[in-house]
């Protein structure tokens, strides 16, 4: 039986991005902007096996499938361009909540003043749709982490819900700024404020990095100067991908705890670094990846990653690799053996079996194969790192804090987050060295549990 997931977005970035990940997966689902499905638009069996994970089926006329979604915002203005756009008609109207003033870029706004106010009609929604499930296996959170809202009130939603479903998993696809895109002066309290919730809240996070994004943009799609729409697109195919396991119908990790089970070592260590192959320009798709060595060669590639962090740099603790398409398992697994025994060096030593592969005949939009890698690696510090120097050159100066302590939060809050990052950064690097006969890595309880 299929187990459901509820999406949140919440603020500018989190609803943009919402769009583009629910356009992205109507069209592999073969349904319409109204969510009626189409006939004839591809396997039907595949298409609807496992749609109840993110859509939920409502009678009528006519049967369509509603997102199983909330869009939450401090100002109306994306709320109501995705009202007034392609897909009006797909939403249930009470599940767009928005205030007017917004958050001003200021994570204190949205965690304490004005995101107060809103959250217990998010949380009254989210209520209503946990009550559409049969087994709610947990919710995922879009966001971004240097604005206002989607740092703020993101990070009171993902306590708020930890606190009223703590036994239900929390992944979140978390968008980190960079200079190449924003020019909002308080993105590095505001992104340190919220990794700082992040760590004790959240079960899986996909670290979405602005800056490799552009870059991606620029260099491998050949944009020449990409909008938030050719960042928000990109996101969208690589979230498919992520989805692929929980959407349609496959054995490996069919849902978020699996999933978890199998890449989280450590609880704090769940921030994941994802690759997408193929990533091309639309004029060069005839000649793209389509075989598995092609595509682990790109996936592998610090150029293929949604962050801006280098490989290299670092040790996998664990990867798991989504493949779509008309590929052959055996290719996929010898494929996958070699370059764990070419790069053994990569992968940490004492994590027994950390590659994991599994394989959807389902192809992706547009191109006959694809492959997702998601990626547990201890170089995903250096954006942790990046940020760090970023915050403390700010708030050495106390820089903007009148701005955050007039709101009602305490210097202390700054001190503590920023003790805890430098925390997941030591961390991050006491296991890449840790040897396989080093016991202290066992030492804070060393497995993950999980109840199944």
């Amino acid at each position: 039986m299929p187990r459901e997931i509820i999406s949140v977005s919440v603020g500018q970035c989190g609803n943009q991005l919402g769009q583009a990940f629910w356009e992205q997966i109507l069209k592999e689902h073969g349904l319409d902007e109204s969510g009626k499905y189409i006939q004839g638009s591809g396997d039907e069996d595949q298409q609807l096996k496992r749609l109840s994970v993110y859509f939920q089926e409502v009678g009528g006329s006519q049967n369509k499938y509603v997102p199983r979604s909330i869009q939450a915002d401090l100002e109306p203005a994306v709320i109501n361009r995705i009202k007034a756009g392609r897909l009006s008609k797909l939403f249930r109207p009470d599940t767009f909540i928005h205030a007017q003033s917004g958050a001003g870029n200021n994570f204190a706004k949205g965690f304490y003043t004005e995101g107060a106010e809103l959250v217990d009609e998010v949380l009254d929604n989210i209520r209503q749709q946990t009550e559409n499930t049969d087994s709610l296996q947990g919710f995922q959170l879009l966001h971004s982490l240097g604005g206002g809202t989607g740092s703020g009130l993101g990070a009171l939603l993902l306590s708020k819900i930890r606190e009223e479903y703590p036994d239900r998993m929390m992944a979140t696809f978390s968008i980190i700024p960079s200079p190449k895109v924003s020019d909002t002066v308080v993105e590095p309290y505001n992104t340190l404020l919220a990794t700082h919730n992040l760590v004790e809240n959240s079960d899986i996070t996909c670290c979405l990095d602005n800056e490799a994004l552009y870059d991606i943009c620029t260099n491998l799609m050949k944009v020449k100067v990409p909008t938030h729409e050719d960042l928000n697109n990109v996101i969208a195919k690589v979230m498919a991908g992520f989805t692929t396991t929980l959407r349609f119908p496959g054995v490996l990790n069919s849902d978020l705890r699996k999933l978890a089970v199998n890449m989280v070592p450590f609880p704090r260590l769940h921030f994941f670094a994802v690759g997408y192959a193929p990533l091309v320009a639309t004029q060069s798709r005839a000649y793209q990846a389509s075989n598995v060595q092609e595509l682990n060669a790109q996936l592998f590639d610090r150029r293929s990653w949604l962050v801006a962090a280098d490989p290299k740099m670092g040790k996998y603790l664990t990867t798991s690799i989504a493949y779509r398409g008309k590929l052959s398992m055996r290719d996929i697994e010898n494929s996958s053996m070699e370059y764990h025994e070419k790069h053994s060096g990569s992968f940490v030593p004492w994590i027994p079996g950390n590659t994991q592969t599994t394989l959807c005949q389902v192809p992706p939009i547009g191109t006959p194969a694809s492959a997702t890698l998601v990626a547990n690696s201890t170089s995903i510090s250096e954006v942790f790192k990046r940020n760090h120097a970023q915050f403390v050159s700010m708030f050495r100066r106390k820089a903007f804090l009148h701005g955050y302590t007039n709101e009602g939060m305490d210097e202390m809050e700054f001190t503590e987050a920023e003790s805890n990052l430098a925390d997941l950064v030591n961390e991050y690097e006491q296991y890449a060295s840790a040897e396989i006969d080093d016991d202290e890595y066992m030492e804070e309880g060393g497995e993950e549990h999980y109840e199944e």
